[in-house]
């Protein structure tokens, strides 16, 4: 993956170099020393675009935990309006020669024209025209950070059925890199037309001389190109483009207002001696710095529509920071769990086993709706690390090696039913109308039993069964050396559907774990984990190398990969259409980096198809539990394993809601006072218009 980032970045640098004699000004002279001192000039302005650049993780970071919890996704809006029109050209258009050379193009071209157009100004000493392109290239990201994270719109290769992200897909690596890179909702507006637009429109403004003439031509080739690129590749929307032109206007705008208070802080030529001063007579530092808010105090005391404006941005920064942080943290840990050592879920309710108790672990039950609640302990058979418990709509089951109990959650402290076992492998329960079925796996043998009496004949034949899992009144089972089969049948029902699991990746996916020197062995392939819901099928294979998850239509009977083949996939969890599962992303055994070694949680609705990231950390995560109104999942931590309850509808804690509604009166206030003051300015600038 650094691999080809490396040669993306390197190609843009000496690209740059090599063209300095092209765009420099007929007057400069170019001489090795420049090189050198222009970083000493111009420090804070390459320190700026460095900001930018490693500010662009943290910001997908934020956008994918929002995205996870507010469903923020505008996409549908702009194909209503688009339809497929990209679609149309990529069609159009497509050719592999074209696909490999746009895909290049579209990384290394963007590079250049971010690092190179500060670089040129930055090294003929354009000091004019260095500031007001370092400030547009940065309002141009600041602006379109809203965007970002509250009005998420999805590449259009993820959305139209037919549509390719070609440069995604060109090969494994790039794949890799761009999926580690890019949380793939950040289409509107088009960075990668906002600023060399910006670049353009800022060259255009500020260039007097027109010495820089040749590379606003250049740039503005650019601009063309890349709206076709960005197209054809499968990434942008159309739409996404004027965007991109929208925001560089702005930035450009922004940027000449801002420029001289900005650069009279952070110009280089004299921010050494201000260092200087701070140091050596701190004194007089304070006393200038002290001054300088005074002054700004008396502005405020007696303000003008300028103050108020600030103050009313101010107030907007407040409001939109207290959104963003309550929505992104929505996975809140569960009160009371001081040692968990696993977790079930039925909806609004979380089981876990807490490794509290000296006599043995201690199972309680907490309402996710009440996360501030210690939890209910419940009546409980003598459990261990490894005892089963499990959670079927309201009834808790929960056994150990001689005994089971099932415990209805309205009544913890009563056992609903209890039954003696011995050498029992499995157990399920299952609902069959209104009345629950327990499943009893013991040698190969499976049994069904009424927990109001009676046994249940299950239609099939139960010897050699090796694996059970129950969802309502369906259950799914394996048989002994059958390693690529799942069959599924019904409670009600007789006979059962067989669904033969096809593990396999693809041919690139195949041959980059053959290269790793860890092939797989499908031939010896064998299912470890399945879960499933009325209308899909997930299956945990293990193929020796790695492990994969492979999601069946069960109507269908259609199969495809869930993640990456050449990544581990594990813990999978399906509910009404929404499929959790953990992979270890990125994780290249050949090459390990630290960063890589955690798991991630992943999470994707199959009515859209569109896989997301819920985590993408250095901490380890694991156990996702799909229920209604929450995702629930583990987590290590500095103190241990802790149990993370993630919830799927946006909620505001009530801090934020008084925060909020004080901003609300105060913006109220503000906004009149603003406009009143606008209006009095432009009454007063009238007025001396006409004396004059």
């Amino acid at each position: 993956m650094q691999g080809v980032y490396l040669t993306w970045m390197i190609s843009a640098l000496a690209l740059g170099v090599l063209l300095l004699p092209i765009f420099k000004p007929k007057w400069m002279e170019l001489r090795l020393s420049t090189f050198v001192d222009f970083f000493r000039r111009y420090w804070i302005h390459v320190l700026i675009l460095f900001m930018i650049y490693n500010a662009k993780d943290g910001l997908d970071e934020i956008d994918r935990i929002l995205m996870a919890s507010t469903g923020l996704d505008m996409t549908p809006w702009i194909y209503a309006i688009e339809g497929d029109l990209v679609l149309h050209i990529q069609q159009f258009f497509e050719a592999q020669w074209l696909t490999v050379t746009l895909t290049h193009f579209y990384v290394a071209g963007f590079m250049f024209i971010c690092y190179v157009s500060v670089f040129y100004f930055a090294y003929f000493d354009d000091r004019w025209m260095a500031d007001r392109v370092t400030l547009t290239i940065a309002w141009v990201y600041i602006l379109a950070i809203p965007f970002y994270l509250f009005f998420n719109v999805r590449v259009t290769g993820a959305y139209i059925p037919e549509m390719q992200t070609l440069a995604y897909s060109l090969n494994p690596e790039i794949s890799d890199w761009f999926r580690r890179i890019d949380p793939f909702t950040n289409c509107m507006p088009s960075l990668h037309i906002g600023i060399p637009y910006a670049v353009w429109l800022c060259i255009k403004r500020f260039d007097h001389d027109e010495r820089w003439a040749l590379y606003r031509k250049i740039v503005f080739v650019y601009v063309l190109l890349t709206a076709f690129t960005i197209v054809y590749l499968g990434i942008h929307w159309i739409i996404d483009i004027a965007g991109g032109m929208i925001v560089a206007y702005f930035a450009v705008n922004l940027a000449d207002k801002t420029s001289k208070p900005i650069w009279s802080i952070l110009d280089e030529r004299t921010i050494n001696a201000r260092l200087v001063t701070v140091f050596t007579n701190p004194r007089k530092a304070y006393n200038i710095v002290s001054g300088k808010v005074t002054n700004a105090a008396k502005n405020f005391a007696n303000p003008t529509s300028r103050e108020t404006g600030i103050l009313a941005i101010i107030v907007l920064i407040i409001v939109g920071s207290v959104i963003t942080w309550d929505l992104t943290h929505q996975s809140l840990p569960a009160k009371g769990v001081e040692a968990p050592e696993g977790a079930t879920g039925a909806d609004g309710w979380l089981a876990t086993i807490d490794n509290t108790s000296e006599n043995g672990r201690l199972l309680k039950l907490y309402d996710l709706s009440d996360l501030d609640n210690d939890g209910i302990e419940v009546v409980q058979p003598t459990l261990a690390a490894d005892s089963y418990y499990q959670l079927t709509d309201d009834k808790l089951v929960m056994a150990n090696s001689t005994i089971l109990y099932v415990v209805d959650i309205a009544e913890p402290d009563v056992v609903y039913f209890q039954k003696p076992i011995q050498n029992i492998d499995q157990v399920e329960l299952c609902n069959m109308g209104d009345d629950y079925v327990l499943m009893t796996l013991s040698g190969g043998e499976l049994t069904a039993e009424k927990l109001n009496g009676g046994m249940v004949d299950i239609g099939i034949s139960n010897t050699n069964i090796s694996y059970v899992k129950c969802q309502g009144n369906d259950f799914a089972f394996l048989v002994e050396n059958q390693s690529d089969k799942v069959y599924m049948s019904n409670l009600e029902l007789i006979g059962s559907l067989t669904y033969t699991v096809n593990a396999s990746a693809s041919e690139e996916d195949e041959q980059v774990l053959e290269d790793w020197g860890y092939p797989v062995d499908i031939e010896n392939a064998t299912i470890i984990d399945l879960v499933f819901d009325r209308t899909h099928l997930l299956v945990n294979v293990n193929l020796s190398s790695v492990d994969r998850i492979v999601l069946i239509d069960r109507i269908t009977g259609e199969q495809r990969l869930l993640g990456d083949g050449k990544y581990s996939s594990y813990d999978p969890s399906i509910r009404d259409g929404v499929v959790a599962w953990v992979m270890k992303d990125h994780l290249n055994p050949t090459s390990p980096i630290k960063e890589y070694y955690d798991g991630e949680i992943l999470y994707m609705y199959l009515s859209d198809n569109f896989t997301q990231v819920l985590t993408a950390d250095e901490v380890d995560q694991w156990g996702p539990i799909v229920l209604e109104d929450h995702l629930i999942y583990l987590e290590e931590s500095d103190d241990g394993v802790v149990i993370k309850v993630h919830s799927w509808t946006p909620e505001l804690k009530s801090y934020s809601n008084i925060v909020l509604q004080i901003a609300s009166i105060i913006g109220i206030v503000i906004v009149f006072i603003y406009i009143n003051q606008k209006q009095s300015e432009a009454k007063s600038m009238i007025g001396f218009t006409e004396e004059e």
